[in-house]
């Protein structure tokens, strides 16, 4: 059975939309250590390596408990750093566990062995492995160091040999979209479907190191083309049917009007692409962040606080663009989203960014 990228990473409107009128959460997103041993030409975390006074344990327990507390149902870890370096991973799946929890993985694979695979099927833990490229060269590029491609199939091989992917062990790709591999995209996907892995293809932001290789930049009439094809073969081949909207190919991204990200050393803000740090969980508890920030409600409320093309789009109701991509181009995180093709004023590759 195909796996839909929207049952896997979302949830469904009428859940989304009592969520966001009561203020709750359906999924935080938890940053582990800023450790990294790839260095990813488009990594959002730049050069921001090595955070100081990052969250314990018992810390990153509270706030796990908290956001249950607020509805959450799943909890999604990413990275400053590649999550499998952090000691405090293994003890933070096996607490999600017990509080009966989702919880969903993303990583760069290339530490993941037989036995770190087990643990992670036994967990019931949704895997998504950053996987840009089945072309050594274009992939090691992308990585920023010799040998990563083949270190990230050894990965992915474990995986697969641990019993993923299954009805209840969902196994993901994830890859952003650029120049380098946007003419590969297409097969890849099609490679992913028939084996029954769920692609999360999420195109390139302006943002970190990114914004020093405006040669990864693709047009937006690149993009589009790449989302209509992609669709048109879920649609032919594989009986799946969506309507292609960005960020992501596949996947209506709402997780404002749900989500919250906590970072590693325990600052909240809206996902990795907005860097606001609104407030930390060292000085007030999640529930009092979430009610209190300006930054949280305006996008909360973002169908009205929306600005510029996108407040009148026929497409708002389920799409409102990519913040981040709307923020570190613009400088205004309500603001149209200038990647989407639908908008013909904003070039993708003429960021003169004026954020603060």
């Amino acid at each position: 059975m195909i796996q839909k990228i929207q049952e896997i990473f979302g949830f469904s409107a009428s859940d989304i939309k009592l969520a966001a009128s009561k203020g709750q959460l359906l999924s935080l997103e938890l940053e582990f250590s800023s450790r990294c041993n790839l260095r990813c030409v488009y990594c959002y975390n730049g050069s921001n390596l090595y955070r100081n006074d990052e969250l314990e344990l018992e810390e990153m327990f509270d706030v796990i408990s908290q956001a249950k507390a607020l509805g959450a149902r799943k909890i999604i870890y990413v990275g400053a750093g590649e999550p499998l370096l952090d000691i405090k991973l293994r003890s933070v799946i096996g607490y999600v566990n017990k509080l009966g929890l989702k919880h969903i993985l993303f990583t760069n694979g290339t530490l993941i062995d037989s036995e770190i695979a087990r643990f992670f099927y036994k967990h019931h833990v949704t895997i998504v492995v950053k996987y840009a490229s089945r072309d050594d060269q274009v992939s090691d590029f992308l990585c920023g160091v010799p040998g990563a491609s083949q270190s990230t199939q050894r990965g992915l091989n474990f995986l697969l040999k641990a019993g993923y992917p299954n009805a209840s062990h969902h196994l993901g790709i994830e890859a952003i979209i650029c120049n380098q591999n946007i003419g590969e995209l297409p097969s890849l996907w099609q490679w992913a479907r028939k084996s029954n892995i769920v692609p999360y293809f999420e195109y390139i932001t302006y943002q970190g190191d990114a914004t020093k290789h405006m040669d990864l930049y693709p047009t937006k009439d690149k993009i589009r083309d790449l989302f209509y094809n992609l669709a048109k073969i879920d649609e032919d081949e594989f009986d799946l049917h969506w309507v292609p909207r960005p960020p992501i190919a596949g996947f209506s991204c709402q997780r404002h009007l749900y989500s919250a990200l906590v970072n590693s050393q325990g600052f909240v803000q809206p996902c990795v692409g907005i860097d606001i740090k609104v407030e930390n969980i060292r000085n007030k508890k999640l529930s009092s962040i979430l009610s209190e920030s300006k930054v949280l409600k305006e996008l909360r409320n973002i169908k009205s606080t929306i600005k510029g093309p996108c407040s009148h789009c026929s497409d708002l109701d389920k799409c409102y663009g990519c913040r981040g991509a709307a923020y570190n181009a613009l400088g205004d995180y309500l603001a149209s989203d200038p990647m989407c093709w639908r908008i013909k004023n904003e070039a993708p590759t003429s960021f003169a960014s004026s954020k603060k």
